[in-house]
């Protein structure tokens, strides 16, 4: 089970780094060396079509009291599979059909021209607004095209162990094209638990978990609704709708985890659950599960009670005998 959790808790991380993409004004990043940078807005979702050219903007913060020097790019944004693992890892390396964006994106340098790389210098509590162009071949594929433009540090310092010190948030750009969009997903593996590790501890809180691939050239929104009622059906819990945290955007030729928990579990209670997942806003597949809830000390008391009464009967009985035994003689 430690293993299995330890497998979600890897998937749960990727995915909260590609959320911290999707949510928000803007997504910072500090260097230990005092740097502050952020980028703004952190996702772009766009059409794009064959043949054509794509001009926009982001701003890049210099939120330190010192200059700062930076550089931009684009990488392609993917999950990678890990067969010791059993998950998804977010990577900017992997180089797919869905990340072919990544190739037709170029950045306004401060001598005007267009190139893979621009730099640029912000003085203290500055802002730059970087313009980049996305310039599109005679032909692109259907369905999605996603990359991450970058804004990288570049400092001279270190940290003591000659390790230079730099911060590197990223804007996501979704891109779909004009070819068939095909929206397709599965669910798997849906499990209701009712412990689960927080901060390396062990504990009684329901929770629910499911693994969602997107099986289509596409991403979309997963996410999972986790119901928990009294045995006379009165409702404990249920996600909101507005909840990001079971929420997950799922790209193409990717599986991640989709999750819930009712943090405020009582430490005592029977309860009845069910736990729904939803591809692109559809309801896949529904499970359901009675939990009881009961702490290890009611247990063992309820065991040294049930051991006492046991012995108390075994004892009456053999009296008993001993009884008849002796009115026989």
């Amino acid at each position: 089970m430690k293993s299995f959790l330890k497998k979600i808790l890897v998937v749960a991380l990727s995915a909260f780094t590609a959320a911290a993409f999707m949510s928000g004004a803007s997504v910072y990043a500090d260097g230990s060396n005092g740097t502050s940078i952020s980028i703004s807005p952190v996702n772009k979702i766009m059409q794009i079509s064959a043949n054509s050219t794509y001009d926009d903007t982001f701003k890049v913060s210099n939120n330190s009291d010192s200059p700062m020097k930076f550089e931009v790019y684009a990488t392609p944004y993917a999950f990678s599979y890990s067969e010791d693992e059993d998950t998804y890892k977010l990577g900017f390396s992997k180089d797919t059909t869905y990340t072919q964006i990544a190739r037709w994106i170029t950045f306004q340098g401060t001598d005007g021209n267009y190139a893979q790389k621009a730099t640029f210098t912000a003085g203290p509590n500055e802002s730059i607004e970087v313009a980049y162009r996305i310039t599109t071949p005679d032909n692109i594929p259907g369905g999605g095209q996603y990359a991450v433009l970058f804004a990288h540090t570049l400092s001279g310092d270190s940290d003591g162990s000659g390790i230079k010190t730099e911060a590197s948030p990223g804007l996501v750009v979704y891109g779909r094209s004009d070819g068939e969009t095909i929206i397709s997903g599965e669910a798997s593996n849906l499990e209701i638990k009712q412990t689960m590790m927080v901060n390396g501890e062990e504990k009684s809180i329901i929770n629910a978990s499911s693994k969602v691939k997107n099986t289509g050239n596409v991403d979309f929104m997963a996410n999972g609704n986790l119901k928990v009622t009294g045995v006379f059906g009165n409702t404990y819990y249920e996600t909101s709708s507005d909840s990001t945290k079971s929420r997950v955007s799922i790209i193409p030729e990717t599986e991640l985890v989709v999750s819930d928990s009712w943090d405020d579990t009582p430490f005592f209670g029977m309860f009845n659950t069910e736990w729904t997942v939803y591809v692109n806003g559809e309801a896949t597949e529904t499970i359901t599960k009675f939990v009881v809830i009961i702490p290890a000390v009611i247990i063992i008391v309820a065991i040294l009670l049930l051991t006492i009464v046991i012995v108390w009967i075994i004892i009456m009985v053999r009296m008993r005998k001993e009884r008849r035994s002796r009115f026989m003689v």
